[in-house]
């Protein structure tokens, strides 16, 4: 009962995370949020330390470092095959294939139910497609690039499930620690390579004269002032967002690490890929956006199933 209950809680803040990020990279670069989202919920983390035992082993450090190359990765794919689109079938793919690795994982290393639970975990597998699709007018066929991404950041997920499994049980939060300190690390690092190669484009671009007026050259940088100050406010919009989308990410990535520690990989990978649901709900209470029938169904089987996972 208590991996349903931490596997389904944490894909609803996982999905509410997502939203918020979603709002934050129409402002700021998608990587730029990320590498802030993971800063601010590495703040959380150490505040939280001193007040939650963990041994800080060899394991423990390892094994959350590594989350945090995979989960760089996977947002990065994410990002990158959702900018290709079409939405409505990447997301749902990356979602299965982010299930389907650590639950054929898990059930390699032994884990076994009861002949519902495997029911259920066919049923939950359909339930994260239908609450994911998004019928769209006239969606076009993915392309082979967008595809491959899709999976590739799916099974990213997936391995950072697989790692953070790893963590001993006495480790408390120090994997999620090591994971946030990694992760943000990289993408800071892409965010640094990034404004380096703007900066110096600009300053070739301030070199050439676009125009003359009034007998004298200005620059491409002359022009583009008074665009500065909305995306000042865009800029400072966006990192609010971006940090409040690390302070409650890192919340999910709690629950999931609860998740693991009371049950299997296997029931918690499928749980936790109900994400899109959160993300959803909250699109339509916020944005007002309309929930298809099929998401509804999707979302009555994902209950159904996280019930019969309970029992099995």
């Amino acid at each position: 009962m208590l991996t349903a209950f931490f596997g389904l809680t944490g894909a609803v803040i996982f999905g509410s995370a997502d939203f918020l990020g979603g709002l934050a990279a129409k402002r700021i670069s998608a990587v730029l949020v990320t590498a802030v989202a993971a800063t601010s919920g590495l703040v959380v983390l150490l505040l939280l330390l001193p007040f939650v035992a963990g041994e800080w082993s060899a394991s423990a450090v390892i094994w959350g470092a590594l989350s945090g190359i995979t989960g760089a990765l996977a947002i990065s794919l994410l990002y990158a095959c959702l900018a290709i689109g079409p939405m409505s079938i990447l997301s749902p793919l990356t979602a299965v294939v982010s299930a389907i690795v650590p639950m054929t994982a898990g059930l390699l290393g032994g884990e076994r139910f009861l002949p519902i639970g495997y029911w259920a975990l066919v049923l939950a597998l359909v339930a994260v497609v239908l609450v994911g699709f998004v019928p769209e007018r006239g969606a076009v066929r993915p392309r082979l690039l967008g595809i491959a991404m899709a999976i590739g950041s799916g099974t990213m997920i997936g391995a950072f499930m697989i790692l953070i499994d790893q963590t001993p049980s006495d480790s408390g939060l120090v994997p999620l620690v090591m994971n946030r300190a990694v992760n943000g690390g990289i993408m800071f690092t892409v965010v640094g390579l990034i404004a380096l190669r703007t900066l110096h484009r600009r300053r070739a671009r301030a070199a050439a004269p676009v125009l003359v007026a009034a007998g004298r050259s200005v620059g491409a940088a002359e022009l583009s002032e008074p665009v500065a100050t909305s995306d000042r406010l865009a800029l400072r919009t966006g990192l609010k967002l971006a940090v409040a989308c690390g302070v409650i990410d890192v919340t999910a990535n709690f629950l999931l690490l609860l998740g693991l520690r009371f049950g299997d990989l296997s029931v918690v990978s499928v749980l936790t890929a109900m994400y899109p649901a959160g993300t959803i709900l909250l699109a339509a209470v916020v944005l007002k956006e309309r929930i298809a029938p099929v998401q509804w169904f999707g979302l009555a089987l994902a209950l159904g199933a996280a019930g019969m996972l309970a029992i099995a």
